[in-house]
């Protein structure tokens, strides 16, 4: 019994002994890994670090040594991870990811009226590369917009074959005396079908009314057809203010009549207007009218600092308002000295 405890004491010291100066196998974590199974190592042996898989080496030295102590040598190598190439813009869609390093994701969607072709969700692998292709947005296919009867559709860009993408619009127009009834404006939508078609009716409008002072290049008590026109014009020095025709519209009313505006008359008797870059004294100015819209300039006096200036007026149907800042003046400093006036002394 005495022999026996002797070689467990013996078997255990040797044991304990050989385990204190062996290194263990390392467990170097951060993705970085060593070859083979062995468990112990004996000093002196050397480990090679490789990283795991979609992980590259950073920083640090690729060995570590088994010391007599029992340790591995002081471990600086470091992986990080793998990156994938940055994916490019996506037409017509999005794209949703944080990163590009291995394991990311990115998840794509299409904006309305697109459909995605390929894989929605793409995954950065070990080896650097994107799992799939990143896929494309494609837009719905309408087909040609229908066309109502005595119609027609004029689309915004070319069409070809028998199919349209969505987003693709067009106008509709009628044949006169049909009017386009409902919406003219046609768009291919996201769901594939264009919106709704109006239709085309037979429209007329009632004989137009002339204006004061004016002519109609037609006073026939007729109806007329939808898009006919008639021409407006004034009689005398009176100016046409508006369009020079009405239109019959496809809600069967004439688009609106323009009227003819009144000359002006320059309501001073004595002094000199500017008119048309010309200077004239008023008693000189004949006849004495200003058409609509037309400019004409009176002269008032700056008394602090002694001198004319010209003050612009427009007439307006007929009224043209003298500003307050003009003096009439008397008749005898108008007749005999006139040269004092402010359209005649220095101009401020």
């Amino acid at each position: 019994m005495e022999h026996m405890l002797t070689f467990f004491l013996l078997f255990f010291t040797i044991v304990t002994s050989k385990q204190d100066n062996v290194c263990s196998r390392p467990n170097l974590g951060g993705n970085v890994v060593v070859a083979g199974l062995q468990r112990y190592f004996n000093p002196g042996d050397e480990l090679t670090l490789s990283c795991e898989q979609g992980y590259t080496p950073s920083s640090g030295s690729r060995t570590i040594v088994c010391a007599a102590s029992g340790h591995w040598t002081i471990n600086r190598f470091m992986c990080k991870p793998k990156q994938c190439p940055y994916p490019e813009h996506l037409s017509n869609g999005q794209m949703y990811y944080e990163n590009t390093m291995y394991q990311s994701t990115i998840n794509y969607t299409c904006d309305e009226g697109y459909i995605l072709t390929g894989s929605s969700s793409v995954l950065c692998q070990a080896n650097g590369t994107w799992s799939t292709p990143a896929p494309d947005c494609t837009p719905v296919k309408c087909g040609v917009a229908p066309v109502p009867q005595f119609g027609m559709i004029i689309y915004d860009q070319r069409v070809e074959g028998n199919t349209t993408d969505y987003g693709i619009t067009g106008t509709y127009k009628c044949l006169p005396p049909y009017a386009v009834v409902g919406n003219a404006r046609a768009k291919c939508t996201a769901s594939g079908t264009w919106t709704k078609t109006p239709e085309c009716r037979v429209v007329t409008c009632p004989p137009p009314q002339n204006i004061n002072q004016g002519y109609m290049s037609s006073s026939d008590q007729r109806d007329y057809d939808y898009m006919e026109t008639i021409k407006y014009g004034c009689n005398g020095d009176y100016i046409l203010d508006g369009g020079l025709e009405i239109v019959c519209q496809q809600d069967g009313t004439w688009s609106e009549k323009p009227s003819c505006k009144g000359p002006c008359h320059v309501s001073i008797q004595r002094g000199r207007i500017l008119y048309k870059g010309t200077k004239i004294w008023i008693k000189d100015f004949h006849p004495n009218r200003v058409l609509h819209k037309e400019i004409v300039s009176v002269y008032c006096k700056n008394k602090a600092r002694n001198c004319g200036y010209a003050v612009s007026i427009q007439c307006i149907d007929g009224r043209l308002k003298i500003p307050d800042c003009f003096e009439r003046p008397g008749h005898i400093n108008y007749t005999l000295n006139s040269n004092s006036l402010p359209s005649e002394i220095e101009q401020c």
